[in-house]
């Protein structure tokens, strides 16, 4: 009766939300319970039971739904504990980008996602690179100006070698006497070429498994190249040489070189030898076919096919030198060309606000597309493929340079891309200086850059997951970048690009003429310069402001209805550039840092593009220049960026010139 009178009628316990809930609770139960309750933990069968299993017999619909759902919903388990992100290593990180290197990196679109981390990108593991050694004997006595020369033509075989994607390394006597048969050697009375010879061979015994070169021998062709790919698997089944090579290239095991040496040394034609595959038995070697993507600078062909450098060898063998190691690097910028038919593509999506943005990238493909300087102009690379190559003078133009709004995949053109940063592009498309949430939720699209550039390639009705997998593979495949070069809008061009193409890329006006210099005459032009003053200095670095321009109270400059001059259009987009690349480099938390993780959650596969381009580029650079740390101990220094230490090992003394 009370109950009555409380509630003033009797309580229906059958009304619809009562039921409503009770249903609810009970699916909510059923559903923890199916996903949340422990796994059995699968136990390997036996061999036998594997074989025994029907093959056939598959998984039942419940038990494939209970996987994808617990797969599915694993991270959105409240009681699962927290996890650790991947280990941070030193060599992960570099000017300001970092990465994780697995295997998986094409398994997801977005690098966070594996990483756990928004600022590492997921970049693919480094692949091997196969040693490819040199000798070089830096303890003759030649004039200072000389060991230079040979060093520069030295760097250029390291450079070239690299871009291919091998480990050049310059070999000396040092580890010539670490072969267990060096003693033995240097107790023979045989010729002195044989002796000069079977050193060489003994620094590559010492060392291992590669590809013994003279340091005249070049590669003419891209990665993909079949004699170039299989150098690079590094599985050498026999000694092997080529013909019209001679001992110009050599490849084999550790094993195989050692035998090869111990055979000539036991050999009735030891006394009469010049050279150890002469003196060798003939089922020593394996003979291939004249490949055409190599070319060998021998003496014998220099003087048949390049008479006036074959002539300035004779008469001064330092300026022969230089202008030697100018035809090569000449020949290699012809051969890169060549590869080319169509020329080169510099893309510029959004035309009408990013000329600045593509600046550095047009300066290169100019720099790459102009025909380089040659002490021959005539002349073409010596190999039968690029016998007949497409001639032209120091300083004209050898292929076109186009600036399309979308990549496309084809091997007749090379591409040049400029990633921007979502700020970057956003503030430069729409002439914005100031960004706020609310323009970036009703006005700004979504991914605008990725779509623009992949649209020819990929179509209109594709997802953002797939034009960024499409992406990454047009960046880091194996053979993607000898055909594009991916920058980012918010750095310069990286210092060691040379090495990235294999060859010397002329700077600028005069920079082709002394691309054969020697280090004592750029040294020369150094200090006819003069060096900048103290007030100079100083007042360069007061022009510098690294604080962040404060917004005008009024994001538009400029009244509705009045248009820019181009002129004032291009001040602007200057300005804005320079703006956003200071905004993107803060790590402090600011007004502008929020709204730049606001915009990159909005564009969250342009922001996986920039971040995957710009780490991939750094981790080049850094892997290049931690190798070029490590190898400018050995040899003097011979063939280093740095140049040769004119320093004598045994006295306070500098070398003669």
């Amino acid at each position: 009766m009370a109950f009555n009178i409380f509630y003033g009628r009797p309580r229906r316990f059958t009304s619809r939300r009562l039921t409503y809930l009770v249903l609810i609770a009970l699916v909510f139960a059923f559903t923890t319970f199916t996903i949340l309750s422990p796994t059995t933990t699968h136990v390997a069968a036996p061999d036998n039971a594997a074989k025994n299993a029907d093959p056939k017999k598959g998984k039942t619909s419940v038990s494939s739904l209970r996987e994808s759902l617990t797969k599915g919903m694993s991270g959105l388990n409240p009681f699962r504990g927290p996890s650790h992100r991947p280990p941070v290593r030193a060599q992960d990180s570099y000017h300001g980008s970092s990465w994780w290197a697995d295997w998986k990196w094409l398994s997801v679109p977005f690098s966070s996602s594996l990483t756990l981390d928004e600022d590492r990108a997921l970049l693919p593991p480094l692949r091997d690179r196969p040693f490819i050694y040199c000798y070089y004997d830096a303890t003759l006595k030649k004039s200072r100006e000389e060991k230079d020369a040979e060093s520069d033509l030295l760097l250029t075989w390291r450079r070239a070698w690299w871009a291919q994607g091998f480990r050049p390394t310059i070999l000396g006597a040092s580890e010539a006497m670490n072969n267990p048969m060096y003693a033995e050697v240097q107790r023979l009375q045989v010729d002195p070429e044989l002796k000069k010879d079977l050193m060489k061979w003994l620094a590559w015994g010492a060392m291992g498994t590669g590809l013994l070169a003279e340091y005249t021998l070049f590669p003419m062709a891209l990665t993909e190249d079949p004699l170039l790919s299989f150098l690079r698997r590094g599985e050498y089944p026999a000694l092997t040489k080529w013909k019209g090579l001679d001992s110009a290239l050599i490849v084999g095991q550790k094993d195989d070189v050692t035998k090869a040496i111990r055979s000539l040394l036991d050999s009735d034609n030891l006394k009469t030898a010049k050279n150890v595959i002469a003196g060798a038995p003939k089922d020593t070697f394996k003979t291939d076919k004249t490949p055409d993507s190599l070319a060998n600078y021998s003496p014998e062909l220099i003087k048949k096919q390049y008479a006036k450098v074959h002539e300035s060898l004779t008469n001064r063998r330092a300026k022969g030198l230089g202008s030697l190691n100018r035809l090569i690097n000449a020949h290699m910028h012809i051969a890169w060309q060549n590869s080319f038919p169509d020329g080169i593509d510099v893309l510029k999506p959004f035309p009408e606000h990013t000329t600045d943005m593509i600046a550095p990238a047009m300066k290169l493909a100019n720099a790459l597309a102009f025909c380089p300087d040659n002490p021959i102009p005539s002349s073409c690379p010596p190999t039968s493929r690029l016998s007949s190559c497409k001639r032209c003078a120091a300083g004209s133009a050898a292929l076109k340079v186009n600036t399309p709004e979308q990549y496309q995949n084809s091997t007749r053109t090379y591409a040049i891309g400029t990633v921007p940063h979502p700020w970057t592009l956003a503030t430069l498309s729409n002439l914005r200086e100031r960004i706020d949430v609310a323009w970036i939720r009703k006005e700004s699209p979504r991914d605008p850059w990725l779509e623009t550039i992949t649209k020819k390639i990929l179509g209109d009705q594709v997802s953002s997951n797939l034009r960024i997998m499409r992406f990454k593979q047009a960046v880091a495949d194996e053979h993607s970048p000898a055909h594009a070069l991916w920058l980012t809008a918010e750095t310069e061009v990286p210092s060691d690009i040379n090495w990235q193409f294999g060859f010397r890329i002329p700077q600028g006006s005069g920079e082709a003429d002394k691309a054969g210099t020697t280090p004592a005459e750029k040294a020369k032009d150094g200090k006819a310069q003069g060096p900048k003053s103290t007030k100079g200095k100083r007042a360069e670095k007061s022009t510098k402001d690294d604080r962040i321009e404060k917004p005008q109270p009024n994001p538009d400059e400029v009244a509705k209805g009045k248009e820019l001059s181009p002129q004032e259009q291009r001040k602007k987009e200057q300005a804005l550039l320079e703006r956003a690349k200071r905004i993107i480099t803060l790590t402090k938390q600011t007004t502008d840092t929020r709204l730049r993780a606001s915009l990159e959650a909005w564009n969250l596969a342009d922001t996986e593009a920039w971040k995957f381009a710009r780490a991939f580029l750094a981790r080049r650079s850094m892997e290049r220049s931690e190798w070029e740390k490590e190898e400018a101990k050995y040899s003097g220094g011979a063939g280093s960026e740095k140049g040769r230490s004119a320093w004598s090992r045994w006295k306070d003394v500098k070398e003669k010139k």
